[in-house]
Parts: structure tokens; sequence; C-alpha cells
């Protein structure tokens, strides 16, 4: 029974640090370093460029493991329910894995998300991240100032309320 409980311990120890979990080897980029800039493609086909962004906006990425998956499902669906608030405060969302422009687009028209998937082919800029897990992307949220700085870094499923206090308010207009 011992043997068994241990090799079960082993087992979800492997699993979590294979599906994203933070370890001390974590290599997640930190707050306060420049975000490195990228130019991928939406599911769309509309190229995306980071540095498009400075100075305009805001820019939230989420890296995801897969497309039509529950928790990823769930976590970029509650980013959907809260839009209004991102776009309140003048940020831009992108979803980002390495999965093909036509998953991409099967999954933003089955849950309308307001916001890009971008296709990120041989997860380059996913490891540029320090995203890149043994077999999909750590679960990962980045928020970029207007700077082109992180101002936020956080493995796992932030809530929105968590990634919405780190994107400074927009001044009155």
């Amino acid at each position: 029974m011992k043997l068994n409980l241990l090799r079960a311990v082993k087992f979800m120890s492997g699993l979590l640090l294979t599906f994203g979990a933070t370890s001390a080897k974590d290599n997640i980029l930190p707050v306060d370093s420049t975000a490195p800039d990228f130019v991928l493609v939406s599911q769309a086909g509309d190229t995306v460029t980071l540095s498009s962004f400075k100075g305009k906006n805001v820019v939230v990425l989420i890296f995801y493991p897969g497309d039509q998956t529950p928790v990823c499902t769930r976590q970029l669906c509650a980013i959907r329910d809260d839009w209004s608030r991102f776009a309140e405060k003048g940020a831009v969302v992108f979803g980002v894995n390495d999965a093909a422009a036509a998953s991409h687009q099967a999954f933003v028209d089955k849950n309308k998300f307001p916001f890009p998937l971008l296709v990120d082919a041989g997860s380059k800029v996913t490891a540029a991240y320090g995203c890149k897990g043994a077999m999909m992307a750590k679960r990962t949220v980045y928020v970029i100032d207007k700077l082109g700085r992180i101002i936020y870094a956080q493995r796992g499923k932030p809530a929105n309320e968590e990634i919405l206090k780190a994107i400074p308010a927009e001044p009155a207009r």
C-alpha cells in the first residue's frame, strides 16, 4: 500500500511539473523586465507585433496549453465575460499557443472570444516568454505596459480581478 501511494505521489509531481506548475527552476520572465518583441499571426490571418502597441495599449498575453480543453476554455471564457472591464482599461488581450489557425478559429467561433488567438508555430514566442513546457505551453499570464515592460507575470489561471488590478487605469479624457 505504501509503495502504491509513493508511486502515485511521484506520478502527480511529474504531472505538475509537466503541465506548468511553478518550480525552483521556473523560468518565468520577471516583472520590470522588457517583454520580448514578436510577430505572430492571429486565427483571422492578421499580423500582430507586440511593438506596435508601444505607447498605445497595455497588452495582456495569455499562454495556454490547448484549444477546446476544459481549463483553457474556462480561463478564456472568463476573460470574455469580463471583456468590458479589460476594454475600459484600454488593454488588448491575446491568447497564445502553437495550435494552427483553423483550430484557433474554431475555438474563437465556438466561444465568441472578442480577442484574437495567436498562432505560435514552433513555440518560439512561447519559449522566449519562458512558457514552453515538456509537452505543451505552461499556462501563464503576462501584462505588458505601454513602455513594453512586464508589470505582471503569473503561472496558472489567476483571477481576472488580479489581472485587472495590475493594469494601470486609463487617464480620463
